[in-house]
């Protein structure tokens, strides 16, 4: 089995493994009331990040539909980019609802984003779509990875910030498959394209809960 099939399963078996504690929250351990906190650090530093995320996939895939949009492969993005804007509202909601401060760089992010889903889609369709799965090879095992942090303690209760996660998450593990579907390993330099898309969205993503 190749690296980029082995990733794939296992982002399979992670997103089943996540998807009942994802919403089905330990009932001990919270109350029937609906938490709806002020952010504290944790859950600040959570929904920065992730809407800088989403910010920056929305901006992905408006630079792809640029170029791909007229072509075979543009229902197929678009569909991936409707289902990014939704999330991208949804944190943009948290974000209001939870006083958060968003990260400094969306400026930055809206044009690396922007530049990188173009930049890929003038390579080709199949370019386009190992951009998707590099991106979301790396989102998936973040949004995992906050999940279960998030799950291992008080958070637990926070229904709403875990169900809108997960919700998340799901879709972008789609994208990946959707992207391995339609020939994101047919790309040119693929090992090395995707390798360093993942390394700038593990960059973007400790900056942006930082800054």
């Amino acid at each position: 089995m190749c690296s980029t099939h082995r990733s794939v399963v296992q982002l399979f078996h992670l997103r089943l493994s996540l998807r009942g504690p994802a919403v089905g929250t330990n009932t001990r351990l919270c109350s029937n009331s609906t938490i709806h906190p002020r952010a504290d650090d944790v859950v600040q530093r959570v929904i920065r990040v992730d809407h800088a995320g989403e910010f920056g996939a929305d901006r992905i895939y408006a630079g792809q539909m640029t170029v791909l949009g007229q072509t075979l492969a543009g229902p197929t993005i678009q569909h991936m980019w409707d289902q990014e804007k939704k999330h991208l509202q949804d944190f943009q909601r948290l974000l209001q609802e939870r006083r958060v401060r968003p990260t400094v760089l969306l400026p930055l992010w809206n044009v690396a984003g922007f530049v990188l889903g173009a930049g890929t889609a003038l390579m080709g369709s199949e370019a386009a779509m190992a951009c998707t799965v590099a991106v979301e090879e790396v989102i998936g095992v973040h949004y995992n990875r906050q999940l279960r942090n998030l799950m291992d303690g008080r958070h637990a209760c926070d229904k709403e910030l875990l169900y809108t996660i997960k919700t998340c998450r799901d879709d972008e593990l789609e994208h990946l498959e959707t992207g391995q579907k339609h020939g994101a390993d047919e790309a040119p330099f693929y090992e090395t394209l995707t390798e360093v898309i993942k390394q700038g969205c593990r960059a973007a993503i400790w900056l942006s809960e930082r800054v």
